[in-house]
């Protein structure tokens, strides 16, 4: 009797195994991926299909897709019923007419249209982003809908605070978003500071609906009556005004003002949001106004996530790759790139175009830094130039190529932003905002310390062992 629960519990063992690999076979893209799942799932058994199904199976995009089939998710077109029908074609300024490849992969890629007429803003660190966010919110007369990961409700916050329920107060419908996650990194809560109040406020994806460490809603929006609108990487926390803070935790940025058509676009990624959140479809006209142009920008709102279809950043990202004829310029806190991340940045150093990369000197995410480290050294040797910006903490996101077209927003150059969480991005074709943005990165250049092989090959053993096992977990940072 032994010997047959032996031999049956060895064929279920071994069945399983089969069973495990063959799912692997068919479903991981990457080949390497496959072949290593299949190796653990067929020589360790119970073990090895145990770590497949826990560790190898992707549930992100399958659940986000979920959402997306059932309804629970819309997309922009879906809740913007007042969008023109786009049929007809925008032609690029003379300076960027060598890039209209990229135009064309933004056009069947992002399904947004590139919209004239726009005029974007920067706006360097809190000082200057938060006084013009909340005077847009002093004047607004109709509607205020502010997505935000991180909102502190002390300090800066508490200007936003009071600033909501006053717009309230008068009679504007206030509709807030805070991730839920992210507020886990306030010591006050704006959900706390504006219970009670007319500010709708909901948080996206409750821990309590489940542990979702990733899915989170990394989307920084404010936009006003539908006509203006900001958008960028910052949260909103007193460490983004570097001037009144203590230096070893205050955090250098950009925001941007938006104005001009493409102001309906964002409207519509924040509703889509509110939607998934409440099940309330907003999409009443005073949502989406008409839109005078504003300025010569030709503008592209990027919504992307794990529950498209493509990833849509990652394309555009290396589409602009692929069109640069001469520089390309990129500035991000978390530096993370995949392999094919890697090979089109070298493919594009290797062409001749000056690729350079500028990453903060000291990070707020020790793991992540050394992950960076530990493939530099393949960059380098391939003629990129890496420089690592002074403290403080610099969470600027910008990329930039040919001192015409520019993509910013709220998305890193790593796995978490392009893969596993909802971010939002414009994508720029305009040579007065690009000339702009290129004097922020020469202005970093001045003050950064460039990185070199000798400075890699000199780390000790033990901080090089480091830097590499931290790479390991590239996927999942």
């Amino acid at each position: 009797m032994n010997h047959i629960f032996i031999i049956l519990f060895a064929f279920c063992a071994g069945l399983l195994s089969l069973a495990t690999a063959g799912h692997a076979l068919l479903h991981k893209r990457d080949s390497r991926s496959a072949l290593g799942w299949m190796s653990i799932s067929l020589t360790l058994p119970l073990l090895g299909p145990f770590l497949y199904w826990c560790l190898g199976v992707n549930r992100i995009s399958r659940r986000a897709r979920q959402w997306q089939e059932s309804g629970r998710r819309l997309s922009g077109s879906e809740i913007n019923p007042f969008a023109e029908p786009d049929d007809e074609t925008v032609h690029l300024p003379q300076p960027a007419t060598h890039l209209n490849d990229l135009r064309v992969l933004g056009d069947r890629v992002a399904r947004t249209r590139l919209r004239e007429g726009n005029r974007i803003t920067p706006l360097v660190n809190g000082e200057e982003a938060y006084p013009a966010m909340l005077a847009a919110i002093g004047r607004a007369e109709d509607s205020i809908n502010l997505s935000s990961y991180i909102f502190d409700a002390d300090g800066i916050g508490a200007e936003f605070i009071s600033a909501l329920q006053n717009a309230a107060r008068r009679g504007v419908e206030v509709r807030v978003i805070i991730d839920a996650l992210g507020e886990k990194y306030s010591r006050r809560s704006p959900r706390t500071a504006l219970a009670g109040t007319e500010v709708h406020l909901v948080r996206y994806l409750p821990l309590r609906h489940g542990a979702y460490i990733n899915l989170r809603n990394h989307r920084k929006l404010l936009i006003i009556d539908g006509r203006e609108a900001f958008t960028g990487g910052m949260n909103i926390r007193s460490r983004h005004q570097p001037s009144s803070v203590d230096m070893a935790t205050a955090i250098h940025d950009l925001h941007f003002s938006v104005q001009g058509p493409v102001v309906a676009d964002l409207q519509s990624t924040f509703l889509e949001d509110w939607y998934f959140v409440t099940g309330e479809r907003l999409d009443a006209p005073s949502f989406f106004p008409s839109l005078e142009s504003w300025g010569n920008a030709l503008a592209r709102s990027i919504s992307d996530g794990p529950d498209k279809e493509f990833r849509k950043l990652e394309h555009i990202i290396m589409g602009a790759l692929s069109c640069a004829k001469k520089s390309v310029r990129i500035m991000t806190p978390y530096f993370v790139p995949d392999r094919p991340m890697i090979a089109a940045l070298i493919t594009t150093a290797l062409r001749g175009v000056d690729v350079r990369i500028v990453l903060p000197g000291l990070n707020n995410l020790p793991f992540v830094h050394w992950a960076t480290r530990g493939l530099l050294w393949e960059l380098l040797a391939n003629g990129i130039r890496v420089f690592y910006q002074p403290p403080p903490f610099v969470h600027t996101k910008l990329f930039l190529v040919d001192d015409v077209w520019s993509l910013l927003g709220s998305a890193n150059l790593d796995p978490r932003s392009l893969r596993l969480n909802f971010e939002l991005n414009l994508s720029v074709f305009d040579e007065d905002f690009a000339a702009g943005l290129n004097r922020h990165f020469e202005q970093a250049f001045a003050t950064s310390c460039e990185v070199t092989q000798e400075e890699l090959d000199g780390r000790p053993l033990p901080v090089r062992l480091r830097d590499n096992c931290a790479r390991l977990f590239s996927p999942y940072l």
